[in-house]
Order: structure tokens, then C-alpha cells, then sequence
């Protein structure tokens, strides 16, 4: 259960750091936010879900 909860947090990092380097660079695009705000939308949902499941496995370790 450790290795899981550790590569769940792990995977909350990495797309932490994409989405701090990725949403400027897709609002700084030429395009802005029109047309990324299906991918942004897509990651933020997805680092929702990841804190949601990084916390109930840690309600597992604790």
C-alpha cells in the first residue's frame, strides 16, 4: 500500500509541475485561451481527481 500511495503522490507532483509550465504557455499561445481550454480544463479535473485519491490512500497509511 506504501509503493501505491508513493506513486500517487508522485503522479500528483509531475502534474502539478506540467501544469504550472503548461497553462501560461497555452494562454501565452497565439490562439490563447480558446483553444486550450479543453486541455486545461482536462488537467485541472485530472489534478482534482489525483488530491482526491492521494487523500483516501492516505486514509489507508495514517
Amino acid at each position: 500500500m506504501t509503493i501505491a500511495f508513493q506513486s500517487a503522490v508522485f503522479a500528483l507532483i509531475a502534474i502539478s509541475f506540467l501544469l504550472v509550465i503548461g497553462v501560461p504557455v497555452a494562454l501565452a499561445s497565439p490562439d490563447g485561451w480558446s483553444s486550450s481550454k479543453n486541455v486545461v480544463f482536462s488537467g485541472v479535473s485530472l489534478w482534482i481527481g489525483s488530491v482526491l485519491f492521494v487523500g483516501i490512500l492516505n486514509s489507508f497509511i495514517s
